[in-house]
């Protein structure tokens, strides 16, 4: 009961957002309910919500002080530079920044959080691709393809669950599907390459002498879903005048007038728009390596960054305000869309529907193909990552298939490398069930729907190419 409840509301959920039925915010709040409802939880659905929340609370404060900051360094022109040489590279070209934006995406990736891999690279990216008039869809699915398969790192989320179920170590899961990954990294170059074409061709079509700069924003193509609009503020183009001290075109500066300012008011000199680069720069810099060492948690690490920040860029009142009152829009989208994936969450975590539906796939697998479930594993890992959250799969799912497969002979190590090809890790940023997901939707400005319809096929097929590599390599046999 509880298992055919919990598939039907994941199902349902998948249904109503890929169709635009209802907003995504609306869906993962209503439908969980309703399904606590049905199964007779009505008397723990307060708890129940309230432990979700809970949980997600931290990514939530993150998120919101972390597309703060991130939208100040924008205004700031941070990333002008960034912007302006990866158009003088590309040549307005769309293919090369389309790969470019693969390259860099698994670079960062490398710390192995996809939350700071969204935030960073879709901050720095999103300005190029709306000044080209690019689908913002393909930005979030190029970002999506790299960060999925950097998430099978040793130190990232997927492999560290799968080697402490199953109580093996790196050298067992992870170094035998190094090749794999290779594999992996090179098909999203490869499928990076083909999105390029293609979006360069459809600005062709729409603009025979080059993309204007707004194009693509209202016309797409046939073969691409629609994207939302591209409201994020981490992703608003630098603006020719600066809150702070623009430089005029003779390199004196500006006078600071903030609202409220006459007789008697304090002034504050400002600061000369170079300073205010080198310090932002460093700032930022010191942030991401906080943030991959690690020194702090994150939520506060992001508190305090943006708090810095907005006292140096913006030392008055009424410019802090004014900051706020520009990015809060943004901030709340963000925002609630991960408050509610933590009702989902909490809803079938504590309802254990996720228990059961893990006990019920389990146990539909026949004893005759107990011998291929490596690659049965690995197959289906990927589109499973939109029914199961890595807990419930990885220390639920995964031990009984491994105990399953070791007495037929099998190798559990093989079955663990067959998870980390797919599940939380090509599958993660298309979940419904990660809160990093929705950061990456809506600081590109899509919806849920629009992005899975997209780029599902490019991340399956991911996952299909490092099975295959893997097969071709020995880390687990057919």
């Amino acid at each position: 009961m509880l298992a055919a409840l919990g598939f039907a509301t994941i199902a349902v959920l998948l249904l109503v957002t890929m169709t635009k039925r209802a907003s995504v915010l609306v869906a993962l709040i209503l439908l969980p309910v309703l399904a606590a409802l049905i199964g007779g939880f009505a008397g723990d659905l307060g708890e129940l919500i309230l432990g979700g929340l809970s949980k997600v609370a931290p990514t939530g404060i993150m998120i919101a002080f972390a597309v703060l900051y991130f939208s100040l360094m924008v205004d700031a022109g941070l990333f002008d530079p960034l912007i302006r040489g990866l158009l003088r590279v590309a040549r307005g070209d769309p293919l090369r920044i389309t790969v470019a934006t693969a390259v860099l995406t698994l670079c960062v990736a490398l710390d192995g959080d996809g939350a700071s891999t969204f935030l960073i690279t879709v901050s720095a990216l999103l300005p190029v691709y709306q000044r080209l008039g690019m689908n913002p869809l393909v930005l979030s699915g190029v970002v999506c393809l790299g960060a999925g398969v950097m998430n099978m790192v040793p130190w990232g989320g997927p492999t560290v669950r799968a080697m402490a179920a199953l109580k093996l170590d790196s050298s067992e899961v992870f170094t035998p599907v190094l090749p794999a990954m290779g594999a992996g990294v090179a098909w999203v170059l490869v499928a990076s390459y083909l999105l390029g074409r293609r979006e360069r061709n459809r600005l062709a079509v729409l603009s025979p002498q080059g993309p204007a700069p707004d194009a693509g924003k209202d016309e797409r193509d046939d073969r691409e879903p629609a994207t939302a609009a591209t409201t994020a503020t981490a992703a608003t183009e630098p603006e020719p005048s600066r809150h702070a001290t623009p430089a005029t075109a003779d390199g004196e500066l500006e006078a600071l007038r903030a609202p409220g300012d006459g007789p008697g008011a304090v002034r504050v000199p400002p600061l000369p728009r170079t300073w205010l680069n080198v310090f932002n720069l460093l700032l930022t810099i010191t942030l991401v390596v906080c943030l991959i060492q690690e020194v702090m948690p994150l939520p506060v690490l992001f508190v305090l960054g943006f708090a810095i920040a907005a006292l140096v860029n913006h030392p008055t009142w009424e410019q802090q305000q004014a900051l706020l009152d520009k990015h809060a829009k943004n901030v709340v989208l963000v925002t609630t869309m991960i408050f509610a994936a933590g009702v989902l969450t909490g809803i079938l975590s504590g309802t254990r529907m996720l228990d059961e539906m893990a006990e019920t796939l389990v146990s539909v697998v026949p004893d005759s193909f107990g011998s291929h479930l490596p690659v049965a594993v690995a197959v289906t890992s990927m589109p499973l990552s939109l029914v199961f959250t890595p807990d419930a799969y990885y220390f639920g799912v995964l031990p009984v298939l491994a105990e399953t497969a070791q007495g037929f002979g099998t190798d559990p190590a093989e079955v663990a490398r067959g998870a980390v090809l797919g599940q939380m890790t090509t599958g993660f940023p298309l979940s419904p069930l990660t809160a990093s997901t929705f950061i990456l939707v809506g600081m590109s400005g899509v919806s849920l729907g629009e992005h899975q319809r997209f780029i599902f096929r490019w991340a399956f097929a991911t996952t299909l190419v490092m099975t295959a590599a893997a097969l071709l390599t020995g880390a687990f046999s057919l």
